[in-house]
């Protein structure tokens, strides 16, 4: 369906007379909040009935999807083969992922079961790039470890020596547009930086941005930080390992933000022991969710990893908020309404991700 003047295809008016129910899996307030202000916004709210769960879909509560046609569900979101075969029994016809990941859903498996599966190509790409490098600057700073100083009366500046950003060298792996918006803010610090990619840019792009690209050995040898923004499948899955750890300028900072799987946790702590590795910011984990999401203050968190980790002075964790802005939230909201409301009418989500 073509647009007219850039305006929403949820501007147009449904034929349909009941409404189309949408169970929303793994739902925090905040997804509440920017669904439900974006249904006021739309011609025929009504035609929307969306309900929301915090429960993350999986083999256990895929249950709660019988009687309606379509889920929304997130990041952690179990999407494999016997999911979607229980949801085919169900009758759900439509799965919406709010996110630009879908390494989640076995979409072999979908086809199979006549499932749609629609998802949000981009929302604020800017806000993980900026996101990304917030990391590196409180890690280069030691801004949370000044923080806590400061707020327990202690003003020493002992151990808190950081570095010019200008003239480091910056390793992006991944210019896609999360990547290109990193390689212009590590740009404007006057950093030098080189980008990895099997999809390459035009010159023309790449002389615009003011980068060169570069083969992974050269990158690892060359950088000072190195920020992930690629896709996890079969050959980025533990593309960080102990192999390409050790190849790494001594003392780089390593920030990901894109998924947890591209690294080799353990690997990772082992150069974060050594010293080889000089400080990560991981907005993401490999095993996240089990945890990301929910409050775990006063459980035992019983992955020693992930506790080593949350132990190391030079380790920031966010648990998994690059995206979550507001401009984010409006644009996951609208896109994934423009998906459901592109299913209802033509019978095909409007964004399809690609096998």
């Amino acid at each position: 369906m073509k647009r007219r003047n850039n305006e929403s295809i949820l501007s147009n008016t449904l034929d349909t007379n009941s409404s189309y129910r949408i169970l929303m899996y793994s739902s925090k307030e905040y997804d509440k909040i920017s669904f439900d202000s974006k249904l006021k916004d739309l011609k025929q709210p009504e035609k929307y009935e969306i309900n929301y769960t915090h429960q993350r879909l999986s083999k256990e509560s895929v249950r709660q999807a019988n009687g309606y046609e379509c889920i929304c569900i997130f990041v952690n979101d179990d999407g494999s083969r016997e999911v979607l075969e229980k949801l085919k029994q169900i009758d759900v016809k439509l799965i919406v992922l709010r996110c630009a990941g879908f390494n989640n859903i076995d979409l072999k498996a979908a086809e199979e079961f006549a499932i749609e599966i629609g998802y949000v190509p981009s929302y604020s790409p800017n806000a993980i790039a900026e996101h990304a490098v917030a990391l590196v600057m409180a890690l280069n700073r030691r801004l949370h470890r000044a923080y806590d100083r400061v707020r327990n009366g202690d003003f020493r500046l002992d151990g808190l020596v950081g570095f010019d950003m200008n003239g480091k060298t910056v390793g992006v792996l991944g210019t896609g547009r999360i990547g290109q918006f990193t390689i212009r803010i590590f740009r404007g610090f006057g950093c030098r930086v080189l980008a990895y990619d099997l999809n390459k840019m035009k010159d023309n792009d790449r002389n615009a941005l003011g980068f060169e690209y570069e083969e992974l050995d050269d990158i690892y040898a060359q950088a000072d930080i190195i920020s992930i923004h690629l896709p996890l499948d079969q050959k980025t899955k533990h593309m960080i390992n102990a192999q390409s750890l050790d190849k790494m300028k001594r003392g780089v900072i390593i920030v990901n933000t894109a998924r947890g799987t591209l690294i080799d946790s353990k690997a990772l702590v082992d150069a974060l022991k050594s010293g080889q590795v000089g400080g990560a910011g991981l907005d993401v984990y490999e095993y996240e969710h089990k945890y990301f999401f929910n409050d775990l203050s006063s459980t035992i968190i019983d992955d020693d990893i992930l506790v080593q980790l949350l132990s190391f002075p030079n380790v920031i964790l966010t648990a998994h908020q690059a995206f979550l802005t507001q401009e984010a939230l409006c644009s996951i909201a609208k896109t994934t309404l423009e998906n459901i409301y592109a299913f209802m009418t033509n019978g095909k989500p409007l964004n399809i991700p690609k096998m």
